[in-house]
């Protein structure tokens, strides 16, 4: 009879024995979108697109000399939306979770109806806050964290109930209080769900904001595009596609340094 084999299976040949180093991959990301806006600019010019269908780099960056679309004032509405409807869904999010752990009952009752809220386009919602908040900011930050804070707290609870039954009964055993329960066992075991769900939510904070300026707002970056596209300043228009896109980017990396801090790169859900 042979020994069974118990030494480390192999790496697989999509995952690298050793990583590169970081500066070589940030380079190899930074390369990848320069490439893109040259071939964008060349495909332009060589093929004489009209701007008002494709405007070319060099036109769009252009627009931001333009002192009407108050570029400035505009990103930064767009920009409390976007963080502070994230940030509200975020406490929320967790702080439900919270609750829903400690009481089974409130989970019972209360998480089903949560779901079938959920499931409410929260475009259809829109027309309701302005009736009920009127609009501007606070609606588009309402709006924002209405589709946040589902996805947090989903995550946060599977995080939370994925505390490992050995450790359940090691903390029982030694008397352990249920604040120690949490503090050591589970909270340090929900962070990568936590952080898995938080990134999930910035690309969704992003279209919430963009959403609420779409229906009914008179400032911010998706207002300003229902403004240009009437002149078919297709330019101006893909400024603010780009500077919403820069939001929601900066927005993750935000997110990313977060969790390197709080987790080692082998417990990261990715």
């Amino acid at each position: 009879m042979t020994a069974p084999d118990i030494g480390l299976a192999p790496p697989s040949p999509l995952v690298p024995a050793v990583g590169r180093p970081e500066w070589q991959r940030w380079s190899a990301i930074v390369t990848v979108h320069v490439a893109f806006i040259v071939l964008w600019e060349l495909v332009v010019r060589l093929f004489a697109i009209q701007p008002f269908v494709l405007p070319a780099p060099s036109k769009v960056l252009a627009t931001l000399a333009n002192g009407n679309y108050r570029w400035l004032h505009n990103t930064g509405v767009t920009a409390l939306e976007v963080f502070g409807g994230y940030a509200l869904g975020l406490v929320l999010g967790i702080l439900c979770a919270l609750l829903f752990i400690t009481s089974r009952r409130l989970m019972l009752l209360a998480f089903p109806l949560l779901v079938t809220l959920n499931m409410i386009p929260k475009v259809a919602l829109g027309p309701l806050f302005i009736v009920w908040f009127s609009y501007g900011i606070g609606p588009n930050i309402l709006i924002t964290f209405s589709l946040c804070f589902f996805p947090i707290l989903l995550t946060t609870i599977r995080g939370l109930n994925e505390t490992e039954p050995d450790l359940l009964n090691l903390v029982h055993a030694l008397k352990g209080s249920r604040w120690q329960l949490f503090r050591y066992i589970q909270l340090p075991g929900s962070l990568p769900y936590v952080f898995s769900g938080m990134k999930v939510a910035t690309i969704l904070a992003v279209a919430g904001a963009v959403v609420g300026e779409f229906i009914a707002s008179d400032k911010g970056l998706g207002y300003l595009m229902i403004q240009v596209q009437a002149s078919l300043d297709t330019a101006a228009v893909f400024m603010a596609v780009l500077l919403i896109t820069g939001l929601g980017v900066l927005l993750y990396l935000l997110v990313l340094l977060l969790e390197r801090h709080f987790i080692t790169q082998d417990a990261r859900i990715q």
